[in-house]
């Protein structure tokens, strides 16, 4: 049970649209992926359909009524399986701030619904902040997926994102092993071509060889309840989730 964060604190960054695309892509190779919509706008549950479900169908169960998560799954068209986010959520953060131990909960939960699918892959869609919710998607992460965009504040996030993580790691008492991917890239522009060149030489390998273009039909897809490749199979954005899919498998990102 590979558990990936897909996570950043700098908003409209391209997080959701990442979970959304990599578990589309996961799907069309027959993983069957999981995704769970940690966060309270629930904008990955809105950007694969499901609309307004109720909150004791949702991530905002598990956490107040210890619901199990095998129970809250939904299986989508696209073979994706779901568990989706709900503005409750935004109370939760503060409901388990001074529980003990709280940190652990999600990590709790999957083992237990995931004890005998070792392959399925797990895509945690986080909210934009280093909270409670956060907190349990990084502690029952193996991997954290980190989009940023070329421009500046997003690249000065990255830098204190990378920082939190690093001391996180004292906790866990483990590595935190992350990949970096540059989204809404466009190599016409001058200050994507210097953002590449400076993540190049600040993270090295932890930067993915693949960018994700500045495609409309990125944005346009989740209004149509649609992940890119059901929308827009022939998209630049479709060709570029197809190959940073791909980068992560080969690299045993999802092993």
């Amino acid at each position: 049970m590979p558990v990936i964060a897909v996570f950043n604190q700098k908003g409209g960054v391209g997080k959701t649209t990442t979970t959304l695309n990599v578990a589309a892509s996961l799907a069309l190779l027959e993983r069957k992926p999981v995704v769970l919509d940690l966060d309270p706008q629930a904008h990955v549950s809105l950007a694969l359909g499901v609309r307004n479900p109720p909150a004791a169908g949702t991530s905002a169960a598990f956490f107040r009524d210890q619901t199990p998560i095998h129970a809250l799954l939904r299986r989508l068209t696209n073979d994706i399986r779901l568990l989706p986010g709900h503005p409750d959520l935004s109370k939760i953060e503060a409901q388990l701030a001074a529980q003990p131990g709280v940190a652990a909960t999600l990590r709790k939960g999957l083992t237990t619904a995931f004890a005998h699918a070792h392959d399925t892959p797990v895509l945690i869609d986080c909210a934009p902040a280093l909270g409670v919710l956060a907190l349990n998607a990084l502690f029952a992460a193996d991997r954290v997926l980190i989009p940023v965009t070329a421009d500046f504040l997003a690249m000065q996030g990255l830098s204190r994102l990378d920082v939190a993580l690093n001391v996180l790691e004292g906790p866990l008492k483990r590595r935190i092993e992350r990949r970096i991917v540059l989204t809404r890239f466009d190599e016409a522009k001058a200050h994507c071509r210097e953002a590449l060149a400076s993540l190049r030489s600040r993270y090295g390998d932890n930067l993915c060889d693949t960018r994700i273009s500045d495609d409309p039909a990125l944005s346009e897809s989740p209004a149509h309840g649609m992940d890119i490749f059901a929308y827009s199979s022939d998209s630049p954005g479709a060709h570029d989730y197809r190959l940073l899919t791909m980068e992560l498998l080969s690299k045993g990102f999802f092993a």
